[in-house]
């Protein structure tokens, strides 16, 4: 029951529109119907030059004749393509300490409501714009190491990009890129000791105050370092389960 479903509405498992016309029916699947298809937005292009007519008329494919009953979506937005490149190169090539000023002194300058926002409110800001810049670096990475094989299976089924990268792609994109994930989870909690720098009280902070209290910098230093150490050691053993616990057999080193 489940294959017949499947082969009778492939596109609608997966909430997949077609861009034109119509999915395909169980009249369609019937022996002796006529011999239907549904074209990818690409071919559309290519070939047909985007006839939005297409639809309803007879072509020839293969040297086999065909009544075209849909088109699929399938070119992707570069547009967002290019805002993400751009997003990226701006926010890697800035320091993290320079972006948190920014944020802090020259935003609110800008926004005049941003005044009342709270140091730590902007610092969680800050770090989360930087981090977010280095994860999609990274999971860029990790999806160019997919063959491209399948994204265009995707795609030729039908759907969209964006489902294509959530029901193909990012489901083994985000296996690979998991250890990296790890270091960058790592990352943030090391990175938010520069938020001192703009009045938020956290352990380097506190460590500060605390030894100029007690003339025992040392040792308050050497405790900042303890409990950073154990901060991120704990994100790294649960990401280590999750890694294991995720891991795809026999697919990029997985067992």
């Amino acid at each position: 029951v489940v294959l017949d479903f499947c082969r009778r509405q492939p596109f609608g498992t997966f909430g997949a529109v077609p861009l034109l016309g119509r999915d395909f029916t169980a009249d369609d699947d019937r022996v002796g119907g006529p011999r239907v298809v549904i074209l990818s937005g690409g071919l559309w292009q290519r070939r047909f030059g985007a006839d939005r007519s297409i639809v309803g008329r007879s072509v020839e494919l293969n040297g086999v004749p065909w009544l075209v009953i849909g088109v699929m979506r399938t070119l992707p937005n570069k547009a967002v393509v290019a805002f993400g490149a751009a997003w990226t190169a701006l926010v890697r090539t800035i320091p993290i300490l320079l972006q948190l000023l920014i944020w802090y002194h020259l935003v609110p300058d800008l926004i005049p409501s941003l005044k009342t926002v709270p140091p730590v409110a902007m610092a969680c800001v800050g770090l989360g714009l930087f981090t977010s810049a280095r994860i999609g670096q990274q999971v860029k990475a990790g999806i160019s190491t997919i063959p491209k094989g399948q994204r265009y299976a995707g795609l030729a089924m039908g759907l969209t990009l964006t489902q294509t990268y959530r029901f193909v792609l990012l489901p083994v994109a985000l296996r690979v890129v998991l250890p990296t994930l790890t270091s960058e989870s790592m990352n943030i909690v090391k990175n938010s000791s520069v938020a001192y720098a703009i009045g938020v009280v956290e352990m380097i902070s506190f460590a500060t105050q605390a030894g100029e209290e007690t003339s025992m910098h040392g040792t308050m230093y050497l405790g900042a370092t303890i409990l950073y150490f154990i901060s991120a050691f704990t994100i790294n053993r649960l990401a280590a389960v999750v890694e294991k616990r995720t891991r795809l057999a026999g697919v990029f080193g997985g067992k």
